[in-house]
């Protein structure tokens, strides 16, 4: 899979853009906020449908301006396609130009797996982000996986708000029993697809992990949620249904699911060096890119955003050894090529990219 042209109308700093990739590696090098992220921002909204770094769409168009346009094209084995998105006031988007009616109709289309430094926050912050990782690799495999998430999340909603009245207003809390069921439903189904992706990565983690840290290094995932089977959630929602009344909210639920990473048997975000931390990151995306190669028969688009810089040479060299395959959009300040590799080489400056 590669993409093949990218257009940008009037989205972030880009005013008319078209960029012409190769099916091998190309890097866009610039100072700071010349727009190079923005590049791989404007990719990742359409495989996904959605901004990594903002959830205000205005952000995302041109200052001044009251609308954009996103455009990809790209190439599978077995087909093309164009992904278009048109922002303004509401979200349009359009699968070979045929206008789509919800987000998911175009999951799993232009498949990708992005690194970024940031990338050390699955693990350093709060399970919120470990649960990202899961929802978007996930969803570009499993559509329907995203289809369930939000109806958990929206039942959920309305659950958090009859809760409070009961608080409030005295409603009758037998009233729960509806969104409890919905909510379970909804419930095991996201935990089936989320526990199935689980050990999909214990299976290829082990090997990764031990070919990067060169033998060194024992890595363990254990996953931790509420919601194993329907009957067990309900059964668990109706013991907390007091808390939960007092508290406001739904204190348990696939909502608050997390996974633990250990090395060596000790818990890497609280005990592993910054190096650890990196190279535990770094296997995780890798086997996040073989999972992907797995499932769809093809490697997806590799996006770097200023990731090379982060490596240290021998994890640079053994990266490179699991990528060789695939496209690979690469972000960084400064101009550098990759030995034994064909590269395209871009300067971006202020909104403006310039093949060299």
């Amino acid at each position: 899979m590669f993409i093949k042209h990218i257009k940008l109308i009037n989205f972030r700093n880009y005013k008319k853009q078209d960029i012409d990739l190769s099916e091998d590696i190309n890097i866009f090098f610039g100072d700071n906020a010349q727009g190079k992220t923005n590049i791989l921002e404007a990719i990742f909204i359409c495989a996904l449908g959605k901004s990594f770094r903002t959830k205000k769409e205005k952000e995302l168009i041109n200052l001044n301006e009251k609308d954009a346009i996103l455009e990809v094209e790209f190439k599978k084995q077995d087909r093309e396609g164009k992904i278009k998105i048109e922002l303004n006031d509401k979200k349009t988007i359009y699968m070979n130009d045929i206008k789509q009616n919800k987000l998911s109709d175009i999951l799993g289309n232009l498949n990708i797996v992005m690194f970024s430094p940031d990338d050390i926050e699955i693990l350093k912050s709060g399970p919120a982000k470990r649960r990202r990782f899961l929802n978007v690799m996930i969803s570009q495999i499993r559509p329907k996986y995203l289809y369930n998430l939000n109806m958990y999340l929206k039942t959920l909603e309305q659950r958090n708000y009859y809760l409070r009245q009961i608080k409030i207003e005295n409603k009758n809390p037998e009233m729960l029993e509806i969104w409890d069921e919905k909510l379970a439903e909804y419930s095991e189904q996201v935990y089936l697809y989320r526990n199935e992706f689980i050990e999909k990565i214990k299976n290829k983690i082990q090997s990764i992990h031990k070919n990067i840290t060169e033998e060194k290094e024992d890595i363990k995932i254990k996953y931790i949620s509420d919601c194993e089977n329907k009957e067990k959630y309900k059964e668990e929602l109706k013991k907390q249904r007091e808390i939960d009344i007092q508290k406001g909210y739904t204190t348990k639920g696939i909502h608050r699911d997390d996974f633990y990473i250990f090395i060596n048997g000790k818990q890497v975000n609280v005990y592993g060096s910054q190096g650890q931390n990196r190279t535990v990151i770094l296997s995780l995306k890798l086997t996040e890119l073989e999972i992907m190669k797995e499932e769809i028969g093809e490697y997806p688009v590799l996006l770097l955003d200023d990731f090379m810089s982060e490596l240290d040479k021998k994890r640079r060299e053994n990266f490179l050894k699991y990528i060789s395959y695939a496209q690979i959009i690469i972000t960084c300040t400064d101009e550098f090529t990759i030995e034994e590799k064909k590269c395209n080489i871009y300067k971006v400056n202020n909104g403006n990219v310039e093949n060299i």
